[in-house]
């Protein structure tokens, strides 16, 4: 068995304080009530043979080698299934039992010979160490009853094999397919020695498989096996590490053998995760040793200039004359930067550091901007802090779960694992989505309500919903009236007859009676919680959203407890702390406002700066300043805008007319195309920090391997920063997050050395929660009392028109990530090649467009070329599509509309025309401004 697994304990024990004493094989032990009897035996030290037990599965106890002895009691128990008794005496060793754990094994080794030269190969073969345990290598009567010795073995997967002939039956890998990950895509086929695994008949690809890898790390055998592993052999070293995929933030244990990463197994001790994983977090590490990396830096004087490759002293040395230059010409705030979602939190601090101390100018954005930077203006108006209010585990007390705006099981698969498991043990489900998304009704669930509004009117349906629990006598008043402030103006607004579920019924589509029930729902659920994403945020009322969202949980009680909140999915790894870090231009790290004097003395001091006191532009003032001709130079940290921001042609427009375009990243992307200057960066393998989750929890990044630039990206930095004339100088990576604990409040507490001592922290972390919150707004808000503020509902300017009359919305897919520049140089593309757009049949009807024929998506701001699918996920009208690939530039077509609060783009609205591409027409059509005739008036 490999050193590297963990042991199985059987049933974990049952929460609650009373405990009781057994005797296992004459040794007491005290456990809590409710333990099973082979949890009691491991923790006073005895193993207990056993292949169907784990920690992650409720306890089957079909394997039959964990079976014991009780005195009092007839009969050999599984132990697995035995819950302790106090005063009980248990053996697990007699010779009865040892004749029965025989037998038993001998009906396994006979259906998985132990001369299994993979499973010895690698020595990753529970079946083998117990045969050892057991004392028994041999059967008595062959294998001939094994028939399905022969079976071929299934190597569809990019990722793991499945071979047949290995498989024992345990049902393990079926359990957690059903328990952990909720797909229930595997089953049990057949009877007595022809059972085996099987994906529903299928091949894994063909199947209802998401390729979580919950299978694989659960088979005892090699029946299921890692392609990596058979490739490399069984990894001899391990380092615990944080997943740069999503928000959720999972934890991972990268292992190694020598110097190379053979896979990626989910840590059970990952606060977000606790030993789940998804496919891309699981399996696509590949990108980080990809040959399409750029490992030394490059410049060029003109972007139609070939690269040059460089020292990294020569790169640094350009790069800070360069802006020092422009500086010199066009003033200070000529230039700026763009912080990365995907770096460290200790990235992020030192690139928005150079940019206020070093460019001396407050010029720095996120990729939240284009995301979630209506979350943070909303929920600080309304609770005080712009984040989350509960822990991922929270969502197992909910009685109630809304998702708004968001895809879970495609966009953040491992929590959509745990919220799906609670809905599968009695809560009740409500979906605001334009799309049918798989949530909506799948295999063993089924949401209780789908609103399917129109795109762009989630503001009109969420102020009906609270005008239901208004006016139909829900809000709790006594949780208003302790916590709240402002409520009588905010029901004075709401319960307008404008605001009511029938007079926004045609407005929005959802039927009021469908509107008023899921009201009634949420607000008399025990616990109601609601969870959201981009589709919340990326519209022009996304700001006005994000308030209505608390307007209704403070009305309804349903904040400072387990079980509730209002939470918001973060998009990227690290989009909550680059948010944290300062990366606004407004704000100081901890969401400081820039104009305070006092926070900015306390930077000043620690910096040796002087800061300015008025916000700096955001990105798209950068690009309107860059074309208008005063905003020279940009620093682009980990983002590819000219792929992930809106109207494409605005923004290469923009980077065209810099002079000075620097790009940190690991590959060429789009935004390279028109950049002066290519700093290598570093992949999630190579960091040594920090990143944030979307629960505010502060992660861990180890370095698995040193850098293959040579540089880490904050040492990068600050010898920019040195080179332009300002001091910054770090000797490792604690030193920059010693340095944002002194500076920030929530950070407080928080140091690398507790992170590596007690695993991981959400913020707030300092001396009145030296351990972190996991619930905000227990005993009282943030700013004091939670606000009510009133939400009008403001049409959006972007209108279907009888030139485009059809709404086009995004969004993402499990196998692929944002841009896709990560997902698409590894075996994930097998599930998603290319981006197609999904049109209802109706629409192709009238156009005469087939499922599989190429079409030409067009907007009043350009046009792309892309296949499509017929589905019937949309409502009529509405089309849909992903942006994982720059050969699509999805983009082309999203225009500059942008919430009126923060400038988030509205991606989730465009009007579009949709037509059959000519067999003339340029392949790359996303270049082509023209509209087909077809598509005309």
């Amino acid at each position: 068995m490999s050193l590297l697994k963990e042991p199985d304990l059987g049933t974990p024990a049952k929460a609650g304080p009373a405990t009781v004493t057994v005797e296992v094989d004459g040794l007491p032990v005290t456990v809590p009530e409710g333990t099973s009897v082979m949890r009691a035996a491991a923790l006073s030290g005895i193993e207990i043979p056993k292949l169907c037990a784990t920690d992650s599965l409720e306890a089957f106890g079909s394997c039959r080698l964990c079976l014991v002895e009780i005195d009092g009691r007839r009969g050999t128990p599984a132990s697995c299934t035995t819950p302790v008794s106090d005063g009980m005496k248990v053996r697990t060793q007699s010779p009865k039992l040892e004749k029965l754990r025989q037998g038993v094994m001998e009906l396994y080794i006979s259906d998985h010979p132990l001369d299994c030269l993979t499973c010895s190969a690698n020595g990753d073969c529970e079946l083998q160490d117990m045969s050892g345990v057991v004392g028994l290598r041999q059967v008595r009567y062959g294998y001939e009853g094994a028939n399905h010795l022969a079976e071929k073995t299934d190597t569809s997967n990019p990722y793991f094999n499945f071979e047949a002939s290995k498989c024992i039956a345990c049902s393990r890998c079926v359990r957690a397919c059903g328990e952990i990950q909720g797909t229930f895509a595997l089953t049990i086929e057949a009877r007595g020695f022809a059972s085996k695994v099987s994906a529903g008949g299928k091949a894994f690809m063909d199947s209802e498989c998401v390729s979580c890898g919950a299978c694989v790390q659960a088979c005892p055998t090699a029946t299921l096996q890692e392609k990596s592993v058979v490739q490399l052999g069984m990894p001899t070293r391990s380092v615990v590490t944080t997943c740069a995929y999503c928000g959720v933030g999972c934890s991972f244990k990268a292992e190694l053998r020598g110097t190379e990463l053979v896979r990626m197994v989910p840590h059970k001790d990952g606060g977000a995760n606790e030993g789940h994983s998804c496919v891309k977090g699981r399996f696509a590490f590949g990108y980080a040793t990809h040959p399409d990396r750029v490992l030394t830096p490059m410049i060029r004087e003109r972007i139609t200039d070939e690269w040059r490759p460089v020292d990294w002293d020569t790169a640094i040395s350009y790069t800070a004359a360069k802006l020092r230059d422009i500086q010199s010409r066009h003033g200070t705030g000529a230039i700026g930067g763009i912080t990365s979602s995907r770096t460290t939190n200790e990235e992020v601090y030192v690139v928005q550091k150079m940019i206020r101390a070093a460019f001396g100018n407050n010029n720095v954005d996120t990729c939240a901007r284009v995301c979630h930077s209506p979350t943070g203006y909303g929920l600080k108006q309304t609770f005080g802090t712009s984040a989350g209010t509960q822990d991922f585990r929270s969502v197992a007390k909910a009685d109630v779960i809304m998702v708004i705006g968001a895809n879970p099981t495609d966009g953040h698969p491992v929590f959509a694992s745990r919220m799906k498991r609670r809905i599968r043990e009695g809560a009740k489900l409500i979906v605001v989505d334009p799309r049918r998304i798989d949530l909506v009704r799948s295999p063993h669930i089924e949401a209780t309500h789908h609103l399917q509004l129109a795109p762009g009117t989630n503001v009109a349906v969420i102020n009906a919903m609270a005008h239901v629990v208004l006016t139909e006598g829900l809000v709790d008043r006594g949780f208003v009236a302790d916590r709240c402030e402002d409520f009588d103006t905010w029901a004075e607004f709401i319960a307008r007859p404008e605001n009511g579920p029938e007079a926004v019924e045609e407005l929005t589509g959802v039927p009021a009676e469908e509107l008023r029930a899921a009201a009634r729902l949420y607000a008399t659920a025990g616990n109601g919680a609601i969870y959201y994403g981009l589709g919340v945020t990326e519209h022009s009322q996304g700001s006005t959203m994000v308030m209505g969202m608390a307007n209704l949980a403070m009305s309804t009680g349903n904040i400072g407890r387990e079980g509730v909140g209002v939470n918001p999915l973060r998009g990227q790894n690290n989009v909550q702390g680059s948010c944290d870090m300062g990366s606004f231009p407004h704000e100081l790290t901890g969401y400081r406002h820039v104009s305070d004097d006092v926070v900015r003395g306390v930077f000043e001091e620690m910096w040796g700066a002087s800061l300015l006191p008025e916000p700096g532009l955001r990105i798209p003032n950068m690009f309107d300043a860059a074309i208008e001709g005063s905003f020279r130079a940009i620093y682009v940290q980990g983002e590819d805008i000219a792929q992930s921001d809106p109207n494409t042609k605005h923004v290469t427009a923009a980077l065209t007319a810099m002079e000075l375009v620097v790009v940190q990243d690991l590959f060429l992307n789009e935004t390279a195309k028109f950049a002066h200057v290519f700093l290598p960066g570093t992949s999630f393998l190579e960091k040594d920090g920090t990143f944030t989750n979307a629960e505010r929890r502060i992660n861990r990044v180890r370095p698995v391997m040193p850098p293959s630039t040579g540089k880490h990206e904050w040492e990068i930095v600050a010898e920019i920063a040195q080179a332009m004339g300002y001091p910054m100088h770090y000797d490792h990576p604690s030193e920059i997050m010693d340095e944002i604990a002194a500076l920030t409040p929530t950070f407080a507490g928080v140091s690398f050395e507790k992170l590596d001592k007690i695993g991981s922290v959400q913020w707030p972390c300092n001396e009145n929660a030296p351990e972190g919150t996991p619930i905000m707004h227990m005993d009282g808000f943030v700013r004091g009392k939670g606000r009510f503020v009133p939400t009008p509902y403001v049409p959006t300017r972007e209108r279907s028109t009888r030139k485009f009359p059809l709404i086009l919305t995004t969004g993402r897919i499990l196998s692929q990530y944002n841009v896709g520049a990560q997902t698409r140089r590894t075996g994930n593309v097998a599930w998603h090649p290319e981006d197609v757009l999904e049109i209802h049949p109706h629409d192709a009807e009238v156009r005469g467009i087939r499922d599989g024929d190429e079409v030409v998506l067009a907007s009043r701001v350009g046009a792309t070329s892309l296949r499509a699918v017929l589905s019937d996920r949309m409502p009529v009208g509405v089309v849909y599509t992903t942006f994982h690939h720059p050969v699509t530039g999805a983009n082309v077509v999203t225009t500059e509309n942008s919430d009126w609060a923060t400038n988030c783009p509205e991606y989730k609205v465009t009007a579009v025309q949709v037509g059959l591409r000519h067999a003339a027409a340029p392949a790359d059509a996303a270049r082509d401004e023209t509209v087909l005739p077809e598509m005309a008036e």
